[in-house]
């Protein structure tokens, strides 16, 4: 168990965090922008896609007074409350489901039925990629699940992942923007370091800069081709052989009336910690540089940097980064990248100081298959660890964050958070871990 006042001022940090980066919010505040394109269309349509599309499509509406012609929003939960008369989708995620194979159909109905006076709204989030999708011709869902699942269980990061997606589909990688004769335009929420917009969500309205050479040699190295259907692995040949057509590119004449903006990301929620670190009367240190790779091997380097952080003496500290790991999944446990994450810094944490708390978060509140979004770790989590008989070693080799951060009431849970920004680490470095006074 964790010191109760540390762990109110984590939890409070990261809810500032998460609020800073509300992805209702971040589109009320863009529509007035788009008033006068709305207004000047024949008719107007919005597609709403990811785990925020629900809050998305909300302000959306909210902000327009004209209805749309068509609207759809697909997402896991959260779609409670929108207005009747949208089509609504329970797709899957992080492997896709018959709705996701729904609403990719009916995004395709509904900008291939656009006209060049229309414009098509298409509002986009983290999870996108799963929860929409329309394969090509000859690989069936149950082949691109399977291969989403073999991705993911490889420890396949966002880029690689998307790059086979994209190649797999007849909307990711600029196509579905490209199948329509209107005016479309992106909003999007980044979960992606780097804010590529073709990346976010697969890139349903950005060019794309991949390959199908791209997306082979990224089954290479993640298990080669008998680790994959047949199926998938006769389309991306037959697309670097030329027999598939490439998406379209940056810049090209079918994406001349596409334009994507990213409105949320996660700069804004490390702004919004900052803010209340700072209110709390920590020292803040925001760090640009994102927390990537695999989780295990990425906990290893943030130890160090806390370490160092730890020997100047300036404390009371919090120390905010952000981005996103993989976990290679070898073992047969249950978690995700934040519990995984915080379960590798567990033995690190002891010999930095004796008053060190890390607080590893999924800013959708969502971490893995697991009803957790993290998971909270100490330097005396290990020794609470032992007095308990677990071994943070053996739980970590079989991938089991989750049963360990259980067994110590440490997992973190969060009710829906209407965004998703990737994950957020918020480090509190203080003089001891008994009640703190700032």
């Amino acid at each position: 168990m964790i010191a109760t006042n540390l762990r109110d001022h984590a939890l409070a940090i990261a809810a500032a965090a998460i609020g800073s980066a509300d992805a209702g919010v971040r589109i009320a505040q863009a529509m007035p922008s788009l008033a006068g394109v709305i207004a000047a269309a024949r008719r107007w349509h919005v597609i709403a896609a990811g785990k925020a599309a629900g809050p998305m499509l909300s302000a959306c509406l909210s902000g327009v007074t004209r209805e749309p012609a068509t609207a759809m929003a697909v997402a896991p939960n959260g779609l409670e409350g929108l207005p009747r008369g949208v089509r609504l989708f329970a797709g899957g995620h992080p492997v896709p489901n018959q709705a996701s194979l729904d609403a990719g159909h009916c995004a395709l109905e509904t900008v291939a039925a656009a006209g060049t006076d229309d414009v098509v709204l298409v509002l986009v989030s983290g999870g996108a990629s799963a929860l929409l999708v329309l394969p090509i011709e000859g690989v069936s869902l149950q082949d691109k699940q399977a291969a989403t699942d073999t991705l993911l269980r490889a420890g396949a990061d966002i880029h690689a992942l998307n790059t086979v997606r994209k190649h797999l589909s007849r909307v990711k990688g600029g196509r579905l923007a490209a199948a329509t004769q209107a005016r479309v335009v992106g909003l999007a929420i980044s979960d992606v370091v780097g804010d590529d917009i073709s990346v976010i969500g697969s890139g349903l309205t950005a060019g794309d800069t991949t390959s199908f050479a791209d997306a082979l040699g990224v089954i290479e190295q993640c298990g080669g081709a008998d680790a994959f259907p047949a199926s998938v692995v006769a389309a991306l040949r037959d697309g670097a052989a030329g027999r598939r057509a490439e998406g379209p590119t940056p810049g090209c004449s079918a994406l001349s009336r596409t334009e994507t903006r990213v409105i949320g990301s996660r700069r804004d929620a490390m702004a919004g910690a900052r803010a209340e670190a700072e209110r709390l009367g920590y020292r803040t240190r925001v760090l640009d540089e994102p927390v990537v790779g695999e989780a295990r091997a990425a906990a290893e380097g943030y130890a160090e940097m806390l370490r160092r952080m730890a020997s100047t003496g300036q404390i009371p500290l919090c120390v905010v980064s952000s981005g996103e790991t993989t976990v290679r999944v070898k073992g047969s446990g249950k978690g995700g990248r934040n519990q995984e994450f915080a379960l590798a810094l567990v033995d690190a944490l002891p010999d930095l100081c004796p008053g060190v708390m890390v607080a590893s978060i999924g800013t959708d509140g969502i971490d893995g298959p697991t009803d957790a979004a993290g998971a909270i770790v100490t330097s005396e989590t290990r020794a609470h660890a032992f007095a308990q008989q677990l071994n943070p070693q053996a739980f970590l080799d079989n991938n089991d964050a989750y049963h360990f951060f259980e067994s110590l009431a440490d997992l973190i849970r969060l009710p829906p958070t209407r965004t998703n920004v990737g994950d957020i680490q918020i480090a509190l470095i203080v003089p001891g871990t008994g009640p703190v006074h700032l």
